[in-house]
């Protein structure tokens, strides 16, 4: 990520938000299609933290009992 990009331009990599230069008669999903899509990467996002967080409560957790 860039650390001088504007706040509306931080969103990039592979899960950005795909940009559709159709016009609307020719896109084929719907709205709630998109918003599905959209929440499925943000769910997905989310349990990559929480898989992040535990692994390192429990590498912490394996450094304690070694001391």
């Amino acid at each position: 990520m860039n650390p001088y990009a504007k706040p509306n331009e931080r969103k990039t990599g592979t899960n950005r938000p795909k940009i559709s230069h159709l016009p609307a008669a020719e896109e084929t999903r719907t709205r709630q299609q998109r918003q599905a899509e959209k929440q499925a990467v943000a769910a997905e996002r989310r349990a990559i933290k929480k898989s992040a967080r535990r692994h390192l409560k429990k590498q912490l957790l394996e450094e304690a009992e070694e001391i």
